[in-house]
């Protein structure tokens, strides 16, 4: 491949030496060093580069087992990115203007997020699960002009202000763009200018324990390079065909449905189906011959109680994401098809930092090592060194100590930004110990914040919904443990004077949880109970957690708890 500049040829040699040192984790480790970059737009000077004349597959996209899906080599996904460019750009679009992104998983969502990062636009990725109160609050608190939004979504956008420009894919609608006309425009697209590499690329929310949502900001730099780091965790190599189980509009889809495998030069595959099906997974995995597979630790569990070794996979990696694996679920795996699922560990807000790299020891609990480009350090609560303590990134002054793959901050929030990164470390908030052996094992979050199958929950998010509703005086959201999702939430509730506990009232919180929350956020369980505080007034969540977690199978429930089960009419 000839044509690249010097910062995409700087980018390029990293990567090569990612791949050939790929199951060598020391030498890796040792010699590799984020490139120093000044002008970089990975769409057009890495991507447009690699994808001329290059009839690999890039995309392929399975609705139906039955008809072996579509596939789109680099060559076709360059043009296009460079149709939907001009496209959007005469639709209005332009450099620094922040475009919400709705879609499931089709062809056009790679197509808008190239031509964003050519236009120099700011992707404000969304979740098809949002309720309209969540779209209204994420336009106006990510500042979107324009959104990009999934037919069967469109309705969810109508409260917003008229300024907005609305485009729709899939169908058209009186006072919406068609975005099938993108198709039309020309395949030459001429940027306007050069892009810095750092400028602002990626605008993610992320939940924490206050009620206004934080934005990720993610450049030209930081996740399309910084995922370097997650292409050499996976395991990647050019020529595989990656399948990563997870949904659009979190930053697992760009990690490993975007960015690590297209770094590669890997296909990225999706199979798209109305409900999980393990067996249909399964037979998906055999029949498109998927070669390296991400999925989350709720997808593991459930794929195990199939009689895995009657597929004949062909898979040579396989990792998982998001919470750490059952060392059980491993272990079947592995006797199985003699593969080793192998943990790794990261945030929204940086690329893959810590992981169980290919060819290396694989030790039961931990999560890995540093991975290439990211020196991690534990501190305890004064910033100190220690051997189990806060997970932490060192912020030099020297661009080199500074991992790549870091967020340049809150865009919304300076004050939570500066916590983030105060004292010269970047605190993920996330808990760990270190073994004499240099690897890490993850204990918690150092927070109230916690999973749910792949999803990351604020409790505050929560709560504050359920005392909207007007029997509900005090609540507290805490993980119940779950054998299937790790933990579902589970709400501790006092009543208001003049309404009575007990199953109606049950049967309505549950109600409004789901006309109120996004499907992934419900409650699942309710407790009605007097909330344990602190002398100063402020409730003990920790207490509750604890109380969660010690649970055994008996009893089964305690007085004044209702599951969401208990009412079948809900579902």
């Amino acid at each position: 491949m000839t044509g690249f500049t010097p910062s995409a040829q700087a980018f390029i040699d990293a990567r090569e030496l990612l791949l050939r040192h790929r199951t060598d984790y020391a030498r890796a480790y040792e010699e590799f060093a984020w490139p120093q970059l000044d002008t970089f737009n990975w769409a057009l000077d890495y991507f447009d580069v690699m994808a001329r004349g290059n009839d690999n597959p890039a995309l392929w996209i399975v609705d139906d087992l039955a008809n072996g899906g579509t596939r789109y080599s680099f060559a076709q996904m360059s043009e296009r990115s460079s149709r939907m460019a001009n496209f959007l750009r005469e639709a209005g679009v332009g450099r620094g203007d922040r475009l919400l992104l709705m879609l499931p998983n089709r062809v056009e969502l790679w197509d808008v997020m190239l031509a964003a990062m050519k236009l120099g636009a700011v992707v404000l990725p969304a979740t098809t699960q949002l309720s309209p109160d969540d779209v209204r609050e994420r336009v106006e608190a990510g500042g979107a002009r324009f959104v990009v939004v999934d037919a069967a979504e469109l309705a969810k956008f109508d409260a917003l202000d008229a300024s907005v420009k609305r485009i729709a894919v899939g169908a058209s609608r009186e006072g919406w763009i068609d975005l099938s006309r993108a198709y039309e425009a020309s395949a030459v697209f001429e940027p306007d200018g050069p892009t810095r590499a750092s400028d602002p690329m990626l605008l993610y929310f992320t939940s924490g324990t206050t009620s206004k949502p934080k934005l990720v900001e993610h450049t030209h730099q930081s996740y399309p390079v910084g995922h370097l780091s997650t292409m050499y965790w996976i395991g990647l190599m050019p020529g595989d065909v990656h399948w990563n189980i997870s949904s659009p509009g979190w930053a697992k889809h760009a990690w490993s449905c975007f960015f690590a495998p297209w770094n590669a030069q890997a296909c990225v595959f999706v199979y798209n189906y109305a409900r999980f099906v393990p067996k249909d997974t399964l037979n998906a995995l055999v029949q498109c011959g998927v070669t390296t597979l991400c999925a989350p630790p709720t997808v593991w569990r459930m794929l195990v109680q199939e009689p895995l070794a009657s597929h004949a996979v062909k898979l040579r990696e396989i990792v998982g994401a998001g919470e750490p694996l059952n060392p059980e679920i491993i272990e079947r795996v592995r006797h199985a098809w003699g593969i080793t699922i192998r943990d790794g560990y990261g945030q929204t807000e940086t690329t893959c930092q810590i992981g169980n790299s290919p060819g290396q020891p694989v030790v039961a609990g931990a999560m890995g090592r540093p991975l290439p480009g990211y020196r991690v350090e534990l501190v305890d609560p004064d910033d100190q060194p220690a051997s189990e303590g806060e997970i932490a990134l060192r912020l030099g002054q020297n661009p080199v100590q500074r991992p790549l793959g870091l967020m340049t901050g809150y865009a919304n929030n300076p004050k939570a930004t500066e916590q983030a990164m105060r004292n010269g470390y970047y605190h993920t908030s996330d808990m760990a110990m270190r073994r004499d052996d240099g690897y890490f094992v993850y204990v918690g979050r150092a927070d109230d914040v916690f999973k749910s199958s792949d999803y990351r929950l604020s409790p505050f998010e929560l709560e504050s919904v359920l005392i909207e509703h007007e029997a509900i005086a005090e609540a507290a959201v805490v993980p119940s443990p779950d054998p299937l999702r790790l933990s579902v939430p589970k709400a501790f509730v006092t009543v208001r004077q003049g309404y009575e506990a007990g199953p109606d009232l049950a049967r309505e919180v549950f109600r409004f949880s789901r006309d109120k929350l996004a499907s992934y956020k419900r409650i699942r369980r309710l407790e009605f109970s007097d909330l344990p505080k602190t002398i100063s007034g402020k409730i003990r969540r920790v207490e509750l957690r604890r109380r969660e977690m010690e649970r055994t199978d008996e009893p089964a429930r305690q007085p004044d708890e209702y599951w969401e089960e208990d009412f079948p009419e809900l579902r």
